[in-house]
């Protein structure tokens, strides 16, 4: 059964040894940066809710959830004041289009809407406008583009 485990020192090295594709390294970030930025929101005074996604015993990927901006996060998007975000995610290459990613970002969901830093209106996220995958799957869940960017990448929300 596919179910999330917050990221402990039992299970962080079998998390860091998950990785996507060389062609998909420019669409998302490593696990350790992705756990070293969870490390830096909380110990700035945001929050963040890093994940391994595990079938059974077998890890198969990594989800990270965020709510609201840091200390240090000065060009944060609007959007991102008072909601939640699917701030990660990556299913390793070996695990990949078996329906994980979909089962993954259902969890996340779930998780988002036990309203753990309180109730919001919106879950946002952002891609690389060529990750069309992403854009596909986000998009079946009922994510919309809203035109507006965090960086270079294209923000979509969904309304909780």
């Amino acid at each position: 059964m596919v179910h999330l485990e917050k990221v402990n020192g039992e299970n962080i090295w079998d998390i860091l040894k998950l990785s996507v594709s060389e062609s998909q390294k420019n669409f998302v970030a490593s696990n350790e940066i992705s756990i070293l930025e969870a490390y830096a929101a909380i110990a700035s005074n945001g929050y963040a809710f890093p994940f391994g996604v595990f079938d059974g015993d077998a890890p198969v990927g990594f989800v990270m959830v965020g709510y609201g901006k840091d200390d240090c996060w000065k060009d944060a998007p609007a959007i991102a004041e008072g909601n939640y975000n699917l701030w990660r995610l990556m299913i390793d290459e070996s695990c990949q289009n078996r329906g994980y990613g979909r089962q993954a970002v259902e969890l996340a969901l779930n998780f988002i809407r036990t309203y753990p830093c309180g109730k919001a209106n919106f879950c946002w996220l952002s891609y690389e406008p060529e990750n069309t995958v992403a854009k596909s799957l986000y998009a079946s869940f009922g994510f919309v583009e809203t035109g507006e960017k965090d960086g270079e990448e294209q923000i979509a929300v969904l309304k909780l």
